[in-house]
């Protein structure tokens, strides 16, 4: 089993719907795109890291820290859970994983 690829995709399809749901509650439409980009970037992350190649693991935990601190500064400015919460969580519990199945 290859957890930091499964763990990619689970992350990115996270990452998309929190976007899509963005959009559609809010009209936000840089939600819906940067949840995209990410999306597309953790993807690429999960296929090279099927591949073998170590770098998909590094990609995916850049992807999540980036997220992480931006969340998180969200969070703070805004002291509401959702979705900032809820994705500074996500993506903590998503390094911890990647950082613990990364390739040695």
């Amino acid at each position: 089993m290859n957890t930091p690829a499964i763990t990619a995709l689970v992350y990115g399809a996270l990452v998309f719907a929190g976007g899509w749901v963005g959009y559609k509650k809010a009209g936000s439409r840089p939600s819906l795109i940067s949840s995209s980009l990410s999306a597309a970037v953790l993807l690429i992350a999960a296929v090279l890291s099927l591949s073998g190649i170590s770098a998909g693991n590094m990609v995916a935990m850049v992807v999540a820290l980036v997220l992480l601190v931006f969340f998180g500064y969200r969070l703070a400015k805004g002291g509401k859970f959702m979705p900032a919460g809820l994705m500074v969580a996500v993506s903590l519990a998503t390094l911890v994983v990647l950082w613990t199945f990364r390739p040695r």
